[in-house]
């Protein structure tokens, strides 16, 4: 809305051209995503289900976060989708991908305030169902955007775009999807573990994005797929960093609110986007390597010993933040800035690789 309004005023008003300036839009975005977040979410405690405690997790955690307001993805996650309709250039595509991300937060939500849990496989099952809807609409974005019709991928160490199967590329897209909700649910143990996380990946999708994928002659210089819209999810991707940020604000240890499932869930799912909008799954590794290994070996791990009886790492506690804190004596501070510090160096690593060895 803001873009068009300025690309309306400039004629009157010269100036009114910054507001069609992604570096202002991406401005506004992140700061004002975070002023709203950090001054709205106190005053939702009062009406946010209160947390009963974790189902699997260190008793001590359990304890810490009882009684604590929770679900506050609705708030900071709602506060996301006004500012992108507000900020953002819109397509049909990036309009949609904003809705899910805001559905997917309202299913986690509603099991926040359910007094029953409803259950890991009607919540695997509706993460299906969402990851499966977001594939075809991501693939027949990128279809229609495409000079030729063909979607493809850039991969690592290769110099030339691969052209992906349309059967490969939902069924690709559904895994990542599927397994970036669950792995960043489950990341969410420790105050401020998984939101500083997922601040790290979005703000490395946002970089990468407006800089590097968005940018013709930086794309075709490191030979890799220029993305014209590039540019509009990074204002997307910044936005969501900002509302991360003032949720962090009230969320770092001894955190005041919890996320809960309505904010990890719809945040894992809008980084997995991020990775397929980027033409590389890969990119996966650069953004939540941490997270992957924190809450997907758990995942993983659950999956061998109840469907095939195959016992693996039965000496490791998971989620692995539960491991360093009752194993190795971590406190959560540690667990937060040694992660983040582990984090940080993969991703400085994997992007360095992934960009120049081709």
């Amino acid at each position: 809305m803001i873009y068009y309004l300025g690309q309306f005023l400039v004629q009157y008003w010269g100036p009114a051209r910054l507001l069609t300036s992604y570096a202002v839009l991406i401005t506004l975005a992140l700061y004002l995503g975070f002023f709203l977040s950090y001054k709205l979410i106190p005053k939702f405690y009062k009406v946010l289900p209160q947390d009963r405690g974790r189902e699997f997790t260190l008793k001590e955690n359990a304890e810490a976060a009882k009684g604590k307001p929770t679900g506050t993805g609705i708030v900071f996650i709602s506060i996301f989708v006004v500012i992108s309709f507000l900020i953002c250039p819109m397509s049909w595509s990036r309009a949609s991908i904003v809705i899910i991300t805001w559905l997917t937060m309202l299913t986690g939500f509603l099991d926040d305030r359910s007094t029953d849990s409803w259950g890991e496989y009607l919540k695997g099952a509706l993460d299906l169902i969402i990851s499966v809807v977001t594939s075809f609409i991501l693939y027949y974005s990128f279809k229609q955007t495409s000079p030729d019709g063909v979607v493809r991928f850039w991969l690592p160490f290769l110099a030339n775009e691969i052209a992906v199967n349309p059967i490969v590329y939902i069924v690709v897209c559904t895994i990542m999807l599927w397994a970036s909700i669950n792995t960043t649910n489950c990341t969410d143990g420790v105050d401020g573990l998984s939101s500083t996380l997922v601040l790290l990946a979005l703000l490395t999708l946002g970089i990468l994005f407006y800089f590097v994928l968005g940018h013709k002659d930086i794309a075709a210089y490191l030979l890799i797929q220029h993305l014209p819209s590039g540019a509009n999810w990074a204002v997307l991707l910044l936005a969501m960093a900002g509302v991360v940020m003032g949720y962090l604000w009230h969320n770092a240890f001894p955190s005041h609110c919890l996320m809960g499932d309505a904010g990890s869930r719809a945040l894992g799912y809008f980084i997995g986007v991020g990775v397929m909008v980027s033409g590389n799954p890969f990119i996966i590794l650069a953004t939540s390597s941490i997270i992957l290994i924190n809450g997907g070996m758990g995942l993983l791990k659950v999956f061998l010993l109840r469907f095939f009886k195959i016992k693996i790492f039965e000496t490791v506690r998971f989620p692995l933040h539960d491991h360093m804190r009752k194993n190795r004596g971590w406190s959560p501070t540690q667990v937060l800035l040694k992660f983040m510090i582990l984090q940080l160096l993969i991703t400085c690593a994997i992007i360095g690789v992934f960009l120049k060895i081709r």
